[in-house]
């Protein structure tokens, strides 16, 4: 009940700040609109601006299966407080685990025009195991996450960070990071290697990622560059090396990971997308930096007990901490319908979508007190969703098909809700 409860708060807090945002863009004097067009945009990207200090509306309140509810404050210094150094911080507290969260760090810019940063930062957190971000995503935000209402395997790391951010020109943004990190797995967990048995462990880490735009369009504004038309296709790329010995790192692995993603409009005001996505990791690597395949299903008897919100690129019909890969592949494909126009405030949206993944996973015996399949056999579903049915809700429906196809039919399909809103 807390959970439901949680959600429902957390959906309908989106939907008031939804509605004051109507409000705001149908304000009748010109100045005004500005402003508030402005607000809007920064809302967009997450943040609730003040003078010197941007609120990360991220950190206001989440929820997932080992903390709860998750609630806190974060934010960045604005450019009124100093356009070349900026402090950045958050604390959160779970109210499962009974723990606070926090990091804290700084950035000195070097060069404006290039847009080059030096950062540091300390953060003592949790992280999923078997995720693995960009670290040119890093200001990616979606008012509502879906997937971390249901995550339940974490591991908890204290990490020291210096990196570089530099644009080599408009269309490619890079980043250099070294990292050190302590980490503890809040579940039952031993790596083995040469005879040695991990359930705790330091790895020091250095990534190096790159993100290229080649088709959009940026422009000067104000003191950075922003993008001006978002054009497909778009590619990243990234490679990490875990350094043994190291600030006493314990394993040496490393990783390369790619994304693509490519978008076509069409003139019914149709839109098809693909998403690819592939990672590969060398090495004495532990299920924290392992790969899972963007599972968001949970472990339920019937249909309607796995109830829950769909993701917006996530396997529907997987389950959480089903599989696992040192080396793997998804494909997701959506088509887009023009919107059903039913009046001028309802607008539903049929899509249609199909997603596939590959993987497999070597020295399984490393890996103790944990039970998880390989992906080697191809896993399929395909489903739809039907959108912006009621105040940003909508249903979707997915089956699981193929190899991994299990025996019964009703743990096959995942019937779940969406949430869309635009700011």
């Amino acid at each position: 009940m807390i959970k439901i409860g949680s959600i429902v708060f957390f959906l309908l807090a989106i939907n008031m700040l939804y509605s004051q945002n109507d409000s705001i863009r149908s304000s009748s004097k010109e100045s005004d609109t500005i402003k508030n067009t402005e607000l809007v945009k920064q809302l967009g990207n997450g943040y609730f601006p003040t003078k010197f200090f941007n609120f990360d509306l991220r950190y206001l309140i989440k929820y997932n299966q080992y903390e709860a509810l998750r609630t806190g404050l974060g934010g960045i210094t604005s450019d009124d407080f100093s356009e070349t150094f900026r402090l950045n911080t958050y604390v959160v507290y779970g109210f499962r685990d009974h723990r606070f969260k926090y990091s804290f760090g700084g950035g000195l810019r070097l060069n404006k025009k290039t847009n080059t940063w030096l950062n540091a930062s300390y953060t003592d957190d949790l992280q999923e195991s078997g995720s693995s971000a960009f670290l040119t995503d890093k200001r990616f935000f979606q008012l509502f996450e879906p997937r971390l209402l249901n995550i339940s395997l974490f591991h908890k790391h204290t990490t020291r960070a210096v990196s570089i951010e530099h644009k080599f020109n408009q269309k490619i943004q890079t980043e250099i990071q070294l990292a050190l990190s302590f980490i503890v797995p809040t579940y039952n967990y031993s790596f083995i290697i040469n005879g040695n048995s991990y359930d705790s462990f330091h790895i020091s880490t250095v990534k190096s990622s790159v993100q290229w735009s080649p088709f959009s369009k940026f422009q000067w504004n104000k003191n950075s560059q922003q993008e001006i038309k978002n054009s497909y296709p778009k590619f990243t790329f990234q490679y990490t090396k875990s350094i043994k010995g190291l600030a006493e790192s314990d394993f040496s692995f490393s990783k390369l990971d790619f994304r693509t993603i490519h978008q076509v409009e069409h003139s019914n005001n149709a839109l098809s997308e693909i998403t690819i996505v592939s990672g590969i990791t060398n090495g004495e690597t532990p299920l924290t930096h392992l790969y899972h395949a963007y599972p968001n299903n949970i472990t339920k008897e019937t249909i309607m007990q796995r109830f829950s919100v769909a993701g917006l690129n996530s396997f529907e019909t997987m389950f959480f901490n089903e599989f696992f890969s040192d080396r793997f592949t998804t494909v997701q494909l959506k088509h887009f319908f023009s919107p059903f126009i039913i009046s001028a405030r309802f607008k539903p949206q049929l899509v249609l979508i199909s997603r596939a993944a590959l993987g497999n996973i070597h020295h399984t015996e490393r890996h103790q007190d944990i039970t998880f399949n390989a992906l080697n056999k191809g896993y399929t579903e395909s489903g739809f969703e039907l959108n912006k049915l009621l105040f940003g809700f909508g249903l979707s429906f997915t089956y699981r098909y193929g190899a991994y196809h299990l025996p019964e039919i009703s743990d096959n399909i995942a019937f779940k809700f969406t949430f869309n809103v635009t700011l």
